[in-house]
């Protein structure tokens, strides 16, 4: 199955080679306006993948606010028509694999499998942080591990804002590099989630890339993306990720 994987646009709309499954984890406009995504619809229209899954991030303001109805299954300013959004809810994929042992209990006799997706934008304060960026954001580690506590123990494809502790989370302070990703992420891979095959996240443009498990990790089949299209300085410079799984 191909997948394509990018997070952290900001308004930047690459073209994108289609495939099975679209993951687009946050950060979704330049600016936070109604005609921003307006644009970001139109382009998310234009890729040609079987399904599309769409999580905000802490600059995606208009997916939170009470202007928009965030009680039904999707978010207004996101076309449900094209795309399914997740808020610490989840979704399956289905599609059929063109060899597959017939061992592999993982497997319907027909060829047919399905994967199994959460999708939760929240990430955690920092100081001096933009208060105009502050979409799904929690003051405490507490409070995020309470999100995290919601993600079934069985979930396939993994998607968040946030990236996990030490994993694709590093930023440039004056004092050197820090990292600044979520502890009580990382515990939730490393001792529950094992079952989980694919995290794709962004938030901390400096850590784009791929990444395996920490050698601690149970789950060392796990694949770890921090899938930013921007650098530190909002440049569309990050290659877009493909995934093979």
């Amino acid at each position: 199955m191909k997948i394509t994987a990018v997070s952290d646009l900001h308004g930047h709309y690459p073209e994108l080679e289609g495939g099975d499954l679209l993951i687009v984890a946050g950060d979704l406009t330049a600016h936070d306006k109604t005609h921003e995504y307006i644009l970001f619809n139109n382009w998310l229209k234009d890729q040609k993948y079987s399904k599309k899954i769409v999580v905000a991030g802490n600059h995606d303001n208009l997916c939170q606010t009470g202007a928009f109805d965030i009680t039904k299954k999707f978010v207004v300013p996101l076309y449900k028509e094209i795309c399914n959004y997740l808020c610490d809810s989840g979704t399956e994929f289905q599609y059929f694999e063109e060899k597959f042992p017939e061992e592999d209990t993982g497997f319907l006799p027909s060829g047919k499998r399905t994967l199994k997706i959460w999708g939760s934008p929240w990430t955690l304060s920092f100081p001096g942080m933009n208060p105009k960026c502050r979409a799904f954001v929690v003051d405490t580690e507490e409070e995020l591990a309470e999100k995290w506590a919601l993600i079934p123990d069985d979930v396939d494809i993994l998607i968040t804002h946030s990236p996990p502790l030490y994993i694709g989370d590093w930023v440039r302070t004056s004092n050197g590099i820090s990292f600044v990703g979520s502890p009580s992420l990382a515990i939730e891979l490393e001792n529950r989630l094992l079952n989980t095959k694919l995290h794709c996240y962004g938030h901390v443009h400096e850590g784009y890339g791929e990444r395996k498990a920490p050698p601690s990790w149970r789950n060392q089949e796990i694949k770890l993306v921090n899938a930013s299209h921007v650098n530190e300085r909002y440049e569309p410079v990050n290659p877009i990720i493909r995934i093979e799984l």
